[in-house]
This record gives C-alpha cells, sequence and structure tokens, in this order.
C-alpha cells in the first residue's frame, strides 16, 4: 500500500513531533539514554561495585530508561529469542491466527494487530504476540507458538534469567532508597506472585511514517520492563520536554522504571513517558518483558520511608488493577465511570 488506513493517522498536533529515526538515531548532540555496564553490580571490590550500583541508581532518578550491558544474559540466548521470534512473525498470517487471542472474551494472550487498552481508540502500526513467561506455573504453553521449534525452550529459558537479573535490579534501587536489598522485590510480589509478561511487538515497514506511532506515548504500569530489540530504531523518550531517539548500543537489554516502582518510591525513581516510531525502510521488532504485580493482593502507594514532611505522598493507594484502570479512564468528578481519557 502507498497510502495508511485513516485509522493510524494521528492528530494534527501530534504530526510535527514525528521525524526520521534514521537520522535522529544518528545525531550526536542533545540529551543521551544512559548505558549501564553491569559488570560489576556484584563485585567483591566494594568500590566497583559501589560505582556500578550507583550508576543504576542515577540513572533510574534521572531518566528511568537505560541501555544495561555486560547484564549476564548470554549473547548466545538473546540470539535465539530474536530468532524465534522473527520466525514466528514470518509465518503466513494463516499460521499466525491460529493464536489469535480474543480480546471480546477477556483473552488478551496471544496473536493480535489491535491493543484492547488503546486509550485513544486509535490503531497503532504493529502486530504483536502477548503471553505470560514466568513463574513456569502461571505460563500457560498451550497458546506458546510451536513453530519455530526452538520458540518455548529459548522463551523459558530467557525468561528465567531475566526474572534472576529482575532480583538484582530491584535490590540495587531498594538500597538505594536506604531500604533493605530485598524489600522492592517482596512488595511487588516476590518470587511467587510477580509476572513476567513478555510483548514482542512487529511493526511493519510504514508507507508514510510521519503520520503514524508503532506505539502512542505511554509511560509503563510494570514494576520493571526489560527491552531486547532487532538492532531498528524506533524507542523515543520524553525527556526535559523533547522527544530523544534511543539510540542502538549492541547486546544490550533496555530497562525502564514502571509506574509501580515509581509509586513505591514515591516519584523518586521515574517511569518515563515513551512511544515507538516506525520507518518505511526496515521491519522492527522489539521483545519487551514486564515484571507486574499481581492485580488485586498489594495496595500500591509510597513506603513509609519515602515519604517526609517536606515530601508528602505523591499518590494515592491502589491496586494494580485500580492503577490500570485510572490510567485508562482518566476520571473527573463530572465524567461518568465509562467516559475514556487518553492517557498522557
Amino acid at each position: 500500500i502507498e497510502r495508511i488506513p485513516k485509522e493510524y493517522i494521528r492528530p494534527e498536533e501530534e504530526r510535527p513531533s514525528i521525524g526520521d529515526i534514521f537520522a535522529e538515531e544518528k545525531m550526536d548532540g542533545g540529551p543521551q539514554v544512559p548505558t549501564v555496564d553491569l559488570k560489576g553490580i556484584n563485585s567483591e571490590d566494594l568500590e566497583v561495585r559501589e560505582k556500578c550500583r550507583e550508576e543504576l541508581r542515577k540513572a533510574a532518578v534521572d531518566w528511568g530508561v537505560m541501555h544495561l550491558v555486560n547484564h549476564g544474559i548470554p549473547e548466545e540466548l538473546t540470539g535465539r529469542v530474536k530468532a524465534a521470534g522473527e520466525g514466528f512473525f514470518g509465518q503466513p498470517i494463516e499460521e499466525k491466527e491460529k493464536y489469535a487471542n480474543d480480546q471480546a472474551a477477556g483473552n488478551v494472550q496471544g496473536y493480535g494487530s489491535k491493543l484492547a487498552n488503546n486509550a485513544s481508540g486509535q490503531l497503532e502500526w504493529e502486530d504483536y504476540f502477548f503471553h505470560c513467561v514466568f513463574p513456569e506455573d502461571k505460563a500457560d504453553l498451550s497458546i506458546w507458538p510451536k513453530t519455530p521449534s526452538d520458540y518455548i525452550a529459548a522463551t523459558r529459558e530467557y525468561a528465567k534469567q531475566l526474572r534472576a537479573l529482575t532480583t538484582t535490579v530491584l535490590a540495587v534501587l531498594s538500597l538505594g532508597l536506604g531500604l533493605e536489598e530485598g524489600r522492592l522485590e517482596k512488595e511487588v510480589g516476590g518470587m511467587e506472585e510477580l509476572l513476567l509478561q513478555m510483548k514482542i511487538n512487529y511493526y511493519p515497514k510504514c508507507p508514510q511514517p510521519e503520520l503514524a506511532l508503532g506505539v502512542e506515548a505511554h509511560t509503563d504500569v510494570s514494576a520493571l520492563t526489560f527491552i531486547l530489540h532487532n538492532m531498528v530504531p524506533g524507542l523515543q523518550l520524553f525527556y526535559e520536554g523533547k522527544w530523544v531517539t534511543a539510540k542502538c548500543v549492541p547486546n544490550s537489554i533496555i530497562m525502564h522504571v514502571g509506574d509501580t516502582v515509581e509509586i513505591l518510591s514515591n516519584g523518586k525513581y521515574k517511569s518515563i513517558l515513551h512511544r515507538g516510531v516506525v520507518n518505511r525502510e526496515k521491519v522492527r521488532v522489539s521483545w519487551a518483558v514486564f515484571c507486574e504485580p499481581p492485580k488485586e493482593k498489594i495496595i500500591l502507594q509510597p513506603l513509609p520511608e519515602t515519604v517526609c514532611e517536606a515530601d508528602p505522598p505523591r499518590f494515592p493507594p491502589r491496586t494494580f488493577a485500580q492503577h490500570i484502570k485510572h490510567k485508562l479512564f482518566r476520571l473527573t468528578d463530572q465524567e461518568g465511570a465509562d467516559t475514556p481519557k487518553p492517557d498522557e
């Protein structure tokens, strides 16, 4: 096609900020998403360890997003995960549709091309595959792709290693708030309850990329989000009043601080507004894993240690489910409960 259907065209006021992603990625001036080298995160050398942890903490405070390198997950494994995901999306549409989700019936896991929770009601230029990948007893393998044959094995192993990395990161962020190192992990559900949900985003080439978005501007509701990608740029962060394009850093995993950790830290760690931009030359694929607390079991609110007279609680107590609903349906006193408001 040469023109995109009107359902994908972004509002007029949004379009001037959508530029050429390849040109923007090459630009060296201006702020850059920080790269944090995790090599020394558990070093026996106290100075090395503290320097590494401070860099991670600083990136979470200043940006809320970072490229993690030397994260400990083998390149061979991330390569298998990428090959399996790209293999799935490379199949004929009839094969992919065998895994189609049924949002009307409340079943969001599986293959789809429109998010139920898209706040603006507009379509985003992407297909996706969404499923729970950890804990293993909560992952429904019957809906995982059978082709490519390595999909299940590679994805399961990756999820397991990512879960260990989650514990490491949450420990550092806990210590950065003056808490015991296991505290944030406990507050988001621990090993039993914290869910890892994978969403593989497939952004086809777009004939009019200046009119569309792969994913509209949003913050992640998760505790943390980890993202692999196929080295095609597309992620943009809203930093200091401007959209900043993330460079593609080889063998890195992008990590976002999500709303859940922002709330628990009373805003000391940032959940940054971000979006996905598309292009006309290359298909972009990303593998996002959202680490989510249980929907109803935990009340999310600033931890007592993060609050004082000079810095009162910035967020009201809500369950995770209530927080999601609040983001999708911004309510004022005059509006009814069914009036959707676009997320900021």
